[in-house]
């Protein structure tokens, strides 16, 4: 295996952010993210604090999503809900720009919002992710391209001190032709545009779409520090299988070997 166990579930924020998901499920949710040794939960704002008394001791960050899913709260009421995550025992924000505002080209306040997320995040020693929702980015605006419009909010994102930018929420839903809702999440060529456009002050952050650990292995690969997942489980143990087999493969290779050298 190319990489470690810990270096990829260090990798993991275990998302917890599905609407329907009960308190027994969030319960539940913290303990898999211990068990499996996941670098954090990302979770709804109302369960920090239960989450951080579950997660106290085990080496498992406690994160929360800030004007999540579609960053069209208020500047204020994201910098509020930032105070209070961080009260409850948050250390990492998720937080949404304002796609609406990215769109009609309005870049002082989409750089000010971030900034007043950033700002009373690191008050509290928290770091922040700015997430873009690259599915509602593929035709540009404000007239750029698509590639140009996600290389300005990197720029963005950079200025107003953000820790990680990260390409998607996992419910950035786009309606097709058909009229079904569906979304890519992070794809290859964003992470690539992402990672080359910020300094290695900022990392890089790949969530949805990402189910499988080949998956996970090719977002380290291009540079990502972070994942969102919600098939962690899954995931590991499939490392720990190919590490398993790949061990018993050197062992029959040695003992081959072995037998081979012998002085008859």
């Amino acid at each position: 295996m190319r990489y470690t166990y810990e270096e990829l579930a260090g990798m993991i924020d275990h998302s917890l952010l599905h609407p329907t998901m009960t308190d027994q499920e969030l319960d539940d949710g913290c303990r898999l993210a211990a068990r499996y040794g996941v670098a954090s939960v990302c979770i709804k704002p109302y369960y920090v604090k239960r989450a951080a008394k579950l997660l106290s001791r085990t080496g498992v960050k406690v994160g929360a999503v800030i004007g999540f899913p579609h960053g069209n709260s208020t500047t204020e009421s994201k910098r509020y809900e930032t105070e209070l995550a961080c009260r409850d025992g948050a250390v990492e924000i998720d937080m949404v720009i304002n796609i609406g505002k990215a769109l009609s080209g309005d870049w002082e306040y989409v750089e000010r919002d971030i900034r007043a997320v950033t700002v009373e995040a690191h008050l509290h020693d928290t770091k922040v992710k700015v997430i873009f929702e690259n599915d509602y980015l593929a035709k540009g605006g404000a007239g750029l391209s698509s590639k140009a419009f996600k290389i300005k909010l990197c720029q963005l994102a950079e200025r107003a001190r953000a820790d990680w930018i990260k390409t998607s929420t996992g419910y950035g839903f786009v309606k097709g032709p058909d009229g079904k809702y569906s979304y890519q999440g992070a794809t290859e060529a964003d992470l690539k545009l992402m990672r080359a456009n910020v300094s290695r002050r900022v990392q890089v952050k790949a969530a949805g779409g990402v189910r499988d650990l080949d998956g996970l292995m090719r977002v380290r690969d291009l540079g990502a520090t972070r994942c969102g997942a919600t098939a962690t489980a899954a995931m590991l143990e499939e490392y720990q299988r190919r590490a398993e087999a790949e061990e018993a493969g050197k062992g029959r290779k040695a003992k081959r070997t072995t037998l081979g050298t012998g002085g008859y």
